[in-house]
């Protein structure tokens, strides 16, 4: 296992998921003769974490402004929805010390050991669209009236993307805040995407770029339903199995 320097925030902290939407004329349309835009394109904006005192994903040597990660923000709003039920799922106290732990190199040709690996990387958010990525992880523990979702940051600065967070940060926040922060995520997006399609529906489009005005109303009526669908998600376990390949 690497060890770095850590930063722990020792009281519990807050954390809310932060983002910006590019000025809808800055959007990039997609393709190249006939350039087009859908949902998933028309979030192209700058987004970031802020939890326990840390903007995390914030540049540390950004040049412009915002300093944040730039990327399409529904990409991160799946990642957070598909993670959250996992996220939610208590974890055991005797697997705490693993799921705390960072896990590299190659595991045995054994099932448990593979489902315990497995596991482990369940509790992921994905960043592996971003170059040098940093590695996210969340989990949920309860001990006596603390029920608390640790969110652990680790960061190798390669001299070219670095972050303001550092190489290592663990922080703690309750649980219903958490959910809340994913709630808002998910509030604060769809709103904007209301806005954003309403004003490209007065405009009547917008010039040269293809878009499916009727097939936009659509996907963002399914869309504001999967965070709701992605909560009722049931996660069944095999804590025995992963209990003896975490050992």
């Amino acid at each position: 296992m690497r060890h770095r320097p850590l930063v722990e925030c020792g009281a519990i902290a807050m954390i809310r998921f932060r983002f910006e939407l590019y000025p809808l004329d800055e959007v990039s349309p997609w393709g190249g003769e006939q350039p087009a835009l859908h949902w998933f394109g028309l979030t192209e904006g700058w987004y970031w974490i802020e939890v326990g005192g840390h903007e995390l994903l914030r540049r540390a040597r950004a040049d412009y402004h915002p300093p944040y990660v730039d990327y399409y923000l529904a990409r991160l709003w799946e990642d957070v929805n598909m993670l959250t039920p996992q996220v939610l799922e208590v974890v055991p106290s005797e697997l705490e010390p693993f799921i705390a732990s960072e896990q590299e190199g190659e595991f045995e040709d054994d099932s448990d050991e593979e489902a315990a690996a497995f596991w482990h990387c369940e509790h992921y958010l994905d960043f592996g669209y971003i170059r040098n990525a940093p590695r996210v992880r969340l989990w949920r523990t309860v001990n006596g009236d603390r029920d608390e979702v640790t969110l652990d940051w680790r960061h190798h600065d390669d001299g070219d993307i670095g972050f303001t967070a550092g190489p290592a940060v663990r922080v703690s926040v309750p649980t219903a805040d958490y959910l809340e922060a994913v709630r808002a995520l998910d509030r604060e997006l769809m709103a904007a995407m209301r806005k954003r399609i309403q004003e490209i529906e007065r405009r009547g489009g917008l010039p040269g770029v293809e878009i499916d005005l009727a097939g936009l109303e659509r996907e963002h009526e399914d869309r504001t339903r999967w965070l709701r669908l992605n909560l009722a998600r049931s996660i069944e376990t095999d804590w025995a199995a992963i209990t003896r390949g975490a050992r």
